[in-house]
């Protein structure tokens, strides 16, 4: 199979995947809201930079070696197996010892247990994560859907008749754990792969020395990207923290699942064609053109129509959190070409510049948080805007430089993207503010008539101004 084909059908496989897994997720999550309390989901907000702290700190970035390396053997993998496995069984020590701090630190004593139980699901991963990344490396994105869909699907079956009877907190945290022990008992079942007793401290060192770099890294997104939730669990109401989580979740959805399925297909696709700087750059442009085609328009199109979407599909207690869900859904426009520019760095085994420019991210997130803060949490979120558009122009900069693609050229391939999606956007907005808001629809009807006018104008638009990610698109996916 050619390299074309391989990524057309590991494109397709994982959108099927990733937009299966969201689907079932999202009717769980919305059943689940109906039924819980916003206060319930702040508190699973509260865990969540510990949750992926750990879980980065297990990896150590040893998959992504294992992703990008040629010539492994099995001695490789088991010596990564292992390493992970010790390691979540000391992670976990550690963070059953903190978990009182952590519950002292948000003023929540229920947290010191919650998270004893949830931090299982770092012994859980380490189990399954070998098989993964062998599947992700040989693009084999059928077969990981074969195993996340059930396991999404059992997890939230026993999420649901948790929250049914009474369980609050506790079905959001079970719910997790099964989806986790499911997707461990399906990766062996499905997986030929088995560990041997292998330990090689060569190997080892050979895939700590690039994954080293890439976990301080990782460790400082997960830090800055959950520095707004511990502001805002520490200094405002429970409940608050519940709105600004779901609005938060709910708006990555759509970044979320874009982000995965081009990481996934992309990271080992560059991978094979590291060498070739033409070529790398030929499709680093068509694919950066195509997340953006359809990735802003949604995002858009969501800030639209919010207060309606949150009232049909999570009941009115929760609108209080439109205002932020708007805001976060302009900011995760840019969120998936961050990730995408440093495979291209991740892929020139660059993983030291990598570091540093997360060094310097985040010394500029830092000063702007500060400056933010006497602002309340309206000043936390436009700043989180801001700094989305300003950490992909400084990722840009040097991963264009690797393939010669300077950001200047890249601005011009994206602005028509922005502006038709823009002009779609006002055109909606208005429709919507002066015209279907006075008609009283029903919040489905607003929402579908207002989807409908919003996707006429913007497929219209970008048809007549021939975008060439619609050109694009019709090769690759349509074939004409």
């Amino acid at each position: 199979m050619s390299l074309k084909q391989k990524t057309i059908t590991g494109l397709v496989w994982t959108f099927i995947q990733q937009f299966s897994v969201q689907l079932i997720g999202v009717g769980m999550t919305i059943m689940l809201a109906r039924m819980l309390m916003p206060a319930e989901f702040g508190l699973i907000a509260m865990l969540g930079i510990v949750i992926a702290i750990g879980n980065s700190l297990l990896d150590s970035g040893l998959a992504s070696s294992l992703i990008r390396s040629k010539d492994l053997t099995q001695a490789d993998y088991s010596t990564v197996f292992f390493f992970n496995l010790i390691g979540s069984l000391l992670m976990y020590g550690l963070v059953y010892l903190i978990a009182p701090i952590v519950a002292i630190f948000y003023h929540q004593a229920v947290l010191s247990m919650v998270l004893r139980v949830y931090a299982i699901d770092f012994i859980l991963n380490a189990f399954f994560s070998i098989q993964n990344a062998r599947l992700t490396k040989e693009m084999n994105f059928k077969l990981q859907m074969k195993i996340q869909v059930p396991s999404v699907l059992a997890g939230g079956i026993i999420g649901l008749l948790l929250a049914s009877s009474g369980y609050g907190v506790w079905s959001l945290v079970w719910m997790n754990l099964c989806q986790s022990l499911f997707s461990t008992v399906l990766h062996w079942i499905y997986s030929r792969w088995r560990p041997s007793w292998i330990f090689d401290y060569a190997c080892f060192k050979r895939h700590f020395h690039f994954g080293y770099k890439m976990t301080l890294s990782g460790l400082l997104e997960i830090i800055f990207k959950n520095i707004y939730v511990l502001i805002i669990g520490r200094s405002y109401p429970l409940a608050q923290l519940g709105f600004y989580s779901r609005a938060d979740s709910v708006s990555q959805l759509p970044v979320s699942n874009i982000t995965v399925v081009i990481n996934k297909v992309t990271y080992p696709m560059f991978s094979s064609i590291a060498d070739d700087e033409h070529k790398l750059k030929a499709v680093y442009r068509k694919l950066m053109q195509q997340v953006l085609f359809w990735n802003t328009p949604a995002l858009v199109l969501l800030a639209i129509i919010a207060e309606p979407f949150f009232a049909f599909l999570l009941t009115e207690k929760w609108l209080p959190a439109v205002p932020y869900f708007q805001i976060l859904c302009l900011a995760g426009i840019m969120y998936p070409l961050h990730s995408y520019n440093l495979n291209i760095l991740k892929v020139k085994g660059r993983s030291d510049l990598i570091l540093q420019l997360e060094f310097i991210k985040k010394g500029i997130c830092i000063a702007g948080i500060v400056a933010v803060i006497p602002f309340g949490i309206y000043g936390l979120l436009y700043f989180q805007l801001l700094f989305s558009f300003l950490g992909y122009y400084i990722n840009a900069i040097y991963s264009g430089r690797m393939i010669s693609y300077p950001i200047g050229e890249q601005l011009a391939d994206m602005f028509p993207v922005f502006a038709t999606s823009a002009f779609a956007g006002t055109l909606c907005f208005l429709a919507d503010h002066l015209y279907f808001k006075s008609m009283q629809l029903p919040h489905f009807s607003r929402i579908l008539v207002d989807t409908l006018f919003f996707m006429v104008i913007y497929l219209g638009s970008s048809n007549m101004m021939k975008l060439p990610a619609i050109d694009d698109f019709k090769q690759l996916i349509l074939k004409r």
